[in-house]
């Protein structure tokens, strides 16, 4: 479990922390020489400190300095002048959680950690994306509310060239791509497991070169923390062969796009509050009330979910993209999906939100999706009708009807600064920091082509 939130780093937990590195250095010298440390900034990218494994008894109670001007970085490594944090003022300290620790295979020697960033004096930074997703969490179990999520991950695999050209014939779900990539794909199950991943299933996807793996459902955090470090190692593995690991919404122009899409429970008392209720599929009350509140904040969430200008390249009608605000019982093109608990396993009902992607920032994605469903979970809330098949077809009843979702960036970022919600979740310099952010892409994407907006996210990690 990642460490639970306080809003001040004590001198207890810093002794504690030092105490355990100490331990772990002995533990580890045989299987490591170094660790990285990583957080996800507001563009969505991975950003890394590393130390030699002696200096991690060190990093674990000073922390590693990072200065908060990273956040104010666009997809394409440039600052934004117009966010507030760039400024060359002030320091953090990013500490890395050895609760989440992992030793990986690919790369070899290497130990990977998700780091929180905490001012100098040990209080939290509050444009912590990390550390949102941690008070999220501790504010639903004051509320007796815990939840459980997973990330899907779609990515191709491409030549190591800049434009993208897949390494791998086959066709989508099939036999034959797994054939002519069994050694890829074997050593990325094995790659994950040795790092602690819990893979369900991995499979060949629709688009050229591109696959997706499914891992077990965990706290938030950790589900967020196991997007990054399934990243991390995908694209070690790839690149140990030769290609390239592709994990942008889009890829290509008129072709379909990767998803990172979020499965959520909610439970109160050991209970899953989608399953073993008298609503429709299952659905008890708190349960439905969530999920109306997902629903309606969904223009919102895309902001998080959806942030990149090539996302909503991705975000077309009929590609099960989620394009349109219904929802539906195990229906692939409605945004928001529900998952019927298992026969006899009620812990199996889920709600996938497939209208979210991998150049989101994974701990913002379970924070947000979080902090919307527990102050809609006693409202009362009942969803809409649900849809069944495309609301795009011409012969669906809901054609034409069914609310179409925001097509731009622009659009969702109004709306995520709209909602009251996400707003106090979010706070207001966390928040600011990541609509500058936001803005900083618009900009960047204006005037371009399709193809130059796809470049702009296409590898980045």
């Amino acid at each position: 479990m990642p460490r639970p939130y306080s809003p001040v780093r004590s001198e207890a937990e810093r002794d504690d922390d030092h105490r355990r590195a100490t331990e772990l250095k002995l533990q580890l010298r045989d299987r490591v020489s170094a660790v990285a440390t990583t957080f996800i900034d507001d563009s969505g990218a991975s950003r890394v400190k590393t130390v030699p494994l002696t200096g991690l008894d060190r990093a674990a109670r000073s922390g590693l300095g990072f200065s908060p001007v990273i956040d104010a970085f666009d997809s394409l490594g440039g600052i934004n002048p117009a966010s507030p944090l760039d400024k060359p003022d002030g320091d953090l300290r990013m500490v890395p959680d050895l609760d989440s620790l992992a030793v990986l295979s690919s790369p070899a020697g290497w130990a990977w950690a998700p780091g929180d960033r905490f001012w100098q004096d040990g209080s939290v930074y509050p444009g912590c994306q990390r550390s949102f997703a941690r008070a999220q969490v501790a504010a639903g179990l004051r509320q007796g509310i815990s939840a459980q999520m997973a990330f899907e991950m779609e990515w191709m695999v491409g030549l190591d060239e800049d434009d993208f050209q897949p390494a791998m014939r086959g066709t989508g779900y099939g036999t034959s791509r797994l054939l002519a990539a069994a050694g890829y794909a074997r050593d990325v199950l094995y790659a994950l497991g040795e790092a602690g991943v819990e893979v369900l299933q991995l499979h060949p996807e629709y688009g050229p070169g591109q696959f997706e793996v499914s891992v077990a459902a965990q706290d938030p955090v950790s589900a967020a923390d196991t997007n990054v470090l399934v990243k991390l190692v995908i694209a070690a593995v790839t690149a140990e062969h030769g290609w390239r690991a592709a994990f942008g919404p889009a890829v290509l122009t008129g072709n379909v796009g990767n998803g990172g899409h979020l499965h959520a429970s909610f439970w109160a008392d050991g209970q899953n509050l989608l399953a073993g209720g008298p609503g429709r599929h299952g659905l008890t009350e708190r349960g439905e009330s969530a999920a109306a509140s997902l629903l309606d904040s969904l223009p919102a969430l895309l902001a998080v979910g959806a942030p990149s200008p090539a996302s909503y390249l991705r975000l077309q009608p009929s590609v099960w993209a989620g394009a349109f605000q219904v929802w539906g019982c195990e229906n692939r093109e409605a945004a928001l999906r529900f998952i019927e608990a298992s026969p006899g396993d009620p812990g199996t009902a889920n709600l996938e939100l497939k209208n979210f992607d991998n150049s989101a920032n994974p701990y913002l994605v379970v924070g947000s999706v979080l902090a919307v469903a527990l102050a809609g979970l006693d409202r009362k809330a009942s969803l809409p009708a649900e849809v069944s098949g495309d609301p795009a077809s011409p012969g669906n009843p809901a054609a034409g009807q069914a609310p179409r979702l925001p097509g731009s960036l622009a659009e969702t970022v109004a709306a995520l600064e709209a909602d009251e919600d996400l707003g106090a979740a979010l706070g207001p310099e966390l928040l600011a920091g990541y609509a500058a952010a936001r803005r900083a892409e618009i900009e960047l994407a204006a005037g371009k082509s399709d193809e130059e907006i796809i470049a702009m996210s296409r590898w980045v990690l």
